[in-house]
């Protein structure tokens, strides 16, 4: 494990999230995303002489000023967030049947984090680069132009010559992508790019087809992935590139509520551990433990209030 790690930033796409209610006329406005979810989680648990930033790309309209309200009273950093003169965040509805079965529907085609790194992305590259570790999923890169992709990779090799730690989560969105074989090409190069992978074995097995969780194991082995864990919902994680000295016991919820960022809220628990120097099963408890209360709750963010009454 490494070193304390005091200055971490998590970058992506947030989003307005508008929740239609059953009856008429109905809708609560939120935000979320998924890099933004594991940001708000991971600021929560850790100590507050930690720094956590978000950085990402809005608008200068009413609706993302109040993103940034949201995002800082969370706590999380938005010094480094950039303003786009013309574009808005993306915005999705999410609709829940009898059942409390949720289904989305999204309007991000113009979101102004899609120019995140445009123009060569100095100024946000500068700004990342005065951090220790560095978070992003297969969703930040989905939603970028293949040049951004390139810069982005290119500027990921030399923050790490230069000692920076870069994690990456699957989170793959098939629709977001122009065709299976480019997102196979930029997640298997995201993979080798990285110090600290957070795999979901379903997401691994539709995008690369794997037989099973051992065949993802051996594959990102094969990339030279140094370490992580492999997601697996209630079953619990897996360790990638450590040894656990006996095995763990990772507790059971009894009633599931919502799903919503499960995966986000891990990556928060584990990556408050490892930012501290904790060994890999303490990281891997409290992603798990932290998953775990998010998914009693109904929407991605807990909020504070029963959080914080829940201890």
């Amino acid at each position: 494990m490494p070193e304390t790690l005091r200055k971490i930033a998590c970058f992506g796409e947030a989003m307005i999230e508008l929740s239609l209610g059953a009856g008429e006329g109905e809708a609560r406005v939120g935000y979320a995303g998924d890099t933004l979810n594991t940001a708000i989680y991971l600021r929560r648990l850790l100590p507050t002489d930690f720094d956590v930033e978000f950085v990402s790309a809005v608008g200068v309209d009413p609706l993302s000023d109040r993103m940034l309200e949201f995002i800082s009273d969370e706590q999380v950093g938005v010094a480094h967030m950039r303003r786009h003169p013309e574009r808005i965040p993306g915005l999705y509805a999410i609709t829940t049947d009898e059942a409390g079965e949720r289904s989305f529907t999204y309007w991000r085609d113009s979101s102004a984090a899609r120019t995140l790194f445009a123009d060569d992305g100095g100024e946000t590259f500068a700004a990342l680069s005065e951090f220790d570790l560095v978070y992003y999923s297969a969703i930040t890169l989905a939603i970028l132009s293949p040049a951004q992709r390139t810069a982005l990779f290119d500027w990921i090799d030399g923050y790490r010559t230069a000692g920076g730690k870069v994690a990456f989560d699957s989170n793959y969105r098939p629709k977001l992508w122009e065709d299976v074989a480019t997102a196979r090409r930029d997640v298997e190069t995201a993979w080798r790019k990285c110090d600290v992978a957070f795999p979901s074995v379903d997401d691994e097995m539709e995008l690369f087809g794997d037989a099973d969780a051992d065949a993802v194991m051996r594959r990102l082995e094969g990339y030279g992935v140094p370490f992580g864990a492999l997601k697996r919902g209630g079953e619990g994680p897996l360790p990638i590139g450590a040894t656990l000295p006996e095995a763990l016991s990772y507790r059971m919820v009894a009633k599931v509520v919502d799903t919503t960022a499960a995966g986000d809220s891990f990556v928060g628990g584990f990556l408050s551990q490892y930012a501290q120097g904790a060994d890999i099963g303490a990281a891997l408890m409290a992603g798990h433990d932290c998953a775990a209360r998010v998914i009693t709750c109904p929407g991605a963010i807990v909020p504070k209030e029963i959080w914080n009454a829940e201890g």
